[in-house]
């Protein structure tokens, strides 16, 4: 449903703004194929060739355009790490990258088209807004706020989805209030909720961990934090930290683990393997907590 959600949000972005430009690497090709005709100068397809889709959108950039580009994440971010770096960054122009497969939807095809890591290689680089939907919902925003400035975005979807949208969750939305604050990122919401019935907890929601909500983290830490995210456990560590500098604190930072999980399954097996069902993040922070 996300990438449907983007695929109809980018065409219409394409129709309604001549700023705007989709650079491909064959996947979603076809489903742009309708907009492909009506503007070719600006739907480019340059094959399986990730590195050159980043660094075509740099030259886009650098005329004027506000490109976005299209793969799954370890083609778009791992693999095409130093055209971002130096493309987009050290030339200092910007554009939308948009992933599927994250850190193991398409668990299936192998741990190649496995990125745990994205973000936190995204972290590396100055200056990147990270929107990590947790509904098919508020996608559509994400994507035309982002053709609203050139700044660097990276929106990353995936298959799970929490049961509603919280379109305005760029700060930390509150959705239960009690004692030590657990934080979920996108679409670790739900099974964050669902772990926490019954314990006395605040509950808040963002699906915009970059630039991290520092002002709202601080109002809401009383002494513990848990920090759930749907990537690599520990990615938002350093900005939580950073936002707590002079604040007593202990921090828990529950996410996606080094260790490979090299029997495929679906992303549901994943999660649990990691820890980050229900069950698994119940016993987690009922741990930590006591």
């Amino acid at each position: 449903m996300m990438r449907e959600s983007f695929i109809a949000t980018t065409t219409e972005l394409l129709d309604d703004d001549p700023r705007t430009a989709l650079v491909l690497a064959d996947i979603s090709a076809e489903p742009f194929a309708p907009a492909r005709s009506r503007h070719p100068e600006r739907v480019l397809n340059v094959g399986i060739r990730e590195q050159l889709m980043a660094s075509v959108a740099g030259g886009l950039a650098l005329t004027g355009m506000r490109p976005y580009l299209h793969s799954y994440a370890p083609f778009a971010v791992d693999r095409a790490y130093e055209q971002l770096k130096l493309d987009l960054g050290h030339q200092d122009v910007g554009a939308v990258v948009v992933t599927i497969g994250g850190s193991y939807d398409a668990s299936a095809e192998g741990y190649t088209h496995q990125s745990p890591g994205d973000v936190a290689l995204l972290d590396t680089l100055e200056g990147w807004t990270v929107h990590v939907p947790g509904h098919h919902d508020e996608v559509p925003a994400m994507l035309r706020e982002a053709a609203r400035h050139d700044d660097r975005v990276y929106v990353r979807l995936g298959l799970q989805e929490n049961d509603r949208a919280h379109p305005d969750a760029g700060r930390l939305v509150v959705l239960r209030r009690g004692g030590p604050l657990v934080v979920a990122v996108g679409p670790m919401l739900d099974p964050v909720l669902e772990a926490t019935t019954g314990l006395d907890v605040t509950v808040a929601y963002t699906n915009r961990p970059r630039p991290f909500d520092a002002e709202g983290l601080r109002a809401l830490t009383g002494g513990e934090v848990v920090v759930v995210e749907p990537y690599l456990a520990g990615t938002s560590a350093a900005a939580v930290s950073a936002a707590l500098e002079g604040v007593p604190h202990r921090a828990l930072h529950l996410g996606v683990g080094r260790r490979e999980v090299r029997r495929y399954g679906s992303w549901r097996d994943h999660a649990r393997e990691h820890g980050l069902d229900a069950p698994g993040l119940r016993a987690s922070i009922m741990d930590f907590l006591s």
